[in-house]
């Protein structure tokens, strides 16, 4: 997913130690998902992390900035970390300083931004949902699409006029449903993901024009 941006301050000067991009891949998935508990390790050896040596000689409390994921800019989030650290207080064991990234990847397919129909049209509506780490979604797959709503909100001259459900298309990851504009006009196309359990959302969005045939 292009990784995600780190940057390492002192909280309290504001002065950066280190900056950089993670590396590495989505990690051990049966562990995550299946075998691991809450006092094991989580992380592995090719899990993607950012790595850093901070020269300091006495306690700073250390902020860490996360940004991304930097291949699917319109889902990147800004989120922060403090804690404070010690000379020779090494945070490497485990899974060391663990930061959580919240929402999905949303990425509206059809139809492609700035399209023109012509009346009378049925327009379709596809969009591509993953988690923040890439990982697939389908229903009742190791992240089921059963406990997500996903839906597209079609607006015209700025006001909410259909909110529909997205089905499953067949294709993983891929979620559509069909829209017959009444009148011209440009359409607004917000599709949103959501999972009530964990409150992850996402958004992406898209435009259509509807002219007389």
């Amino acid at each position: 997913m292009g990784g995600v941006r780190i940057v390492i301050r002192d909280a309290q000067t504001r002065e950066i130690l280190a900056e950089g991009v993670t590396t590495g891949g989505t990690g051990d998935t049966k562990r995550l998902m299946e075998t691991a508990t809450r006092r094991d390790a989580w992380a592995t050896p090719e899990s993607a992390a950012f790595r850093a040596t901070l020269d300091i000689d006495e306690p700073r409390l250390i902020e860490v900035e996360a940004y991304g994921p930097l291949g699917q800019r319109q889902a990147a989030v800004h989120v922060t970390s403090q804690q404070w650290l010690i000379p020779g207080g090494h945070v490497r064991e485990g899974n060391g300083w663990l930061i959580e990234m919240p929402g999905f990847v949303v990425d509206v397919l059809d139809p492609p931004a700035a399209s023109n129909v012509k009346m009378p049209a049925a327009i379709k509506l596809r969009a591509n949902v993953v988690m923040m780490c890439g990982c697939p979604t389908s229903p009742g797959g190791l992240w089921d699409a059963n406990r997500y709503e996903i839906v597209a909100n079609i607006q015209r001259d700025g006001e909410l006029i259909a909110k529909l459900p997205m089905s499953f298309s067949g294709t993983t990851s891929q979620y559509e449903a069909m829209f017959t504009p009444e009148a011209t006009g440009v359409y607004n196309v917000i599709v949103t993901a959501y999972d009530a359990r964990t409150g992850n959302t996402g958004v992406d969005r898209t435009t259509v024009t509807v002219a007389l045939k």
